[in-house]
C-alpha cells in the first residue's frame, strides 16, 4: 500500500507495506530486557486447581495472564504523569498517533566518569531540521538491547542541555534506546525529563518519552513518517509499538 501525504505543503510518497518496527518484544523469561532492579515478565497460563489454561496441557483454549512493567520490561512511552504528583494519563493525552521524525545516531561522550548525550552532539546530528519526533540511536549498537539486563549499569543519558535544546525546537516525542532520558541514579533530580516536559513552567502535557527501542543498523539516519501507537492503559506509560516508514 503506497499512499501520497501532504508535508509542509510538499507531497511525499510513503509504501505502507514496509513498515520498520522499532519496539522490542515481550518475551516471558530471562531472554526479555530488564531495568530498575525488577525481576523479568511473566507470561503463563491461568492455573484453576488442576486446570491449566493451555492447549498443550488439555485445554480447548491458550489463556494467559502477564506479569509486566511498562518501564522496566521493553519499549514503553510515559507521559508527564510519569513524573508529576497527579498521574497523568498516557491514553488521554496522546491523541494523535502520525509524526514527522528524524533518526539521529549519537556516539556519548565521557563527562565525570559517565557517558552523556550533550546538546552540541544534538545540534550537530538533526543539523536544522524541525521535527515533530527524534528518534535516538546510541552507539555501540548490537542486538544485545534486546535482552540487556541493564540494572546497575549506569547507561548513557541526556543532559539537561540537550533535553532543552529538543524541547525548544519543538519535538514533541523523543525516543531513545536507552532505560531512560536520565542518569540511572541521580537522586531523584530526573533532568532530562522535567527538562523536556517543562515542568517549571507550561508543562507540555501532549508530548512524550519512548525508551528502550531498537533501531537497527540497517535504518539510515534521516527523515521517516513515525507511527506511535500505545496499548490503551489508563496510566502515566504504556508498552508501544514506534514504526517507521520510509519517505519515497
Amino acid at each position: 500500500m503506497r499512499a501520497t501525504i501532504t508535508l509542509n505543503n510538499k507531497p511525499v510518497t510513503v509504501d505502507f507495506s514496509k513498515p520498520i518496527d522499532i519496539s522490542i518484544p515481550v518475551v516471558s523469561g530471562a531472554a526479555n530486557p530488564v531495568a530498575w532492579y525488577l525481576n523479568p515478565p511473566k507470561i503463563e497460563p491461568v492455573v484453576e486447581g488442576k486446570w491449566v489454561a493451555a492447549v498443550a496441557q488439555g485445554a480447548v483454549l491458550n489463556f494467559n495472564n502477564i506479569y509486566y512493567n511498562p518501564h522496566a520490561h521493553g519499549t514503553h512511552t510515559e507521559c508527564v504523569g510519569h513524573i508529576t504528583e497527579k498521574v497523568h494519563s498516557i491514553n488521554q493525552n496522546l491523541k494523535t498517533f502520525m509524526f514527522t521524525a528524524e533518526v539521529i545516531t549519537l556516539v556519548p561522550e565521557p563527562n565525570n566518569g559517565d557517558f552523556v548525550f550533550t546538546k552540541k552532539l544534538a545540534q550537530r546530528a538533526l543539523q536544522g531540521k524541525n521535527p515533530e519526533a527524534v528518534v535516538i540511536r546510541t552507539l555501540p549498537n548490537t542486538a544485545t538491547k534486546k535482552s540487556r539486563k541493564w540494572s546497575h549499569t549506569n547507561w548513557p543519558y541526556l543532559l539537561e542541555e540537550t533535553a532543552v535544546f529538543f524541547r525548544e525546537s519543538g519535538i514533541k516525542h523523543l525516543l531513545i534506546d536507552m532505560p531512560s532520558v536520565d542518569r540511572e541514579e541521580d537522586g531523584g533530580v530526573l533532568a532530562a525529563h522535567n527538562a523536556f516536559w517543562n515542568t517549571d513552567g507550561k508543562i507540555r502535557m501532549d508530548a512524550t518519552i519512548t525508551e528502550m527501542i531498537f533501531v537497527p543498523h540497517t535504518v539510515p539516519d534521516g527523515s521517516y513518517l513515525l507511527n506511535l501507537q500505545i496499548a490503551s492503559f489508563e496510566n502515566d506509560a504504556s508498552p508501544s509499538k514506534p514504526v517507521l516508514y520510509a519517505f519515497e
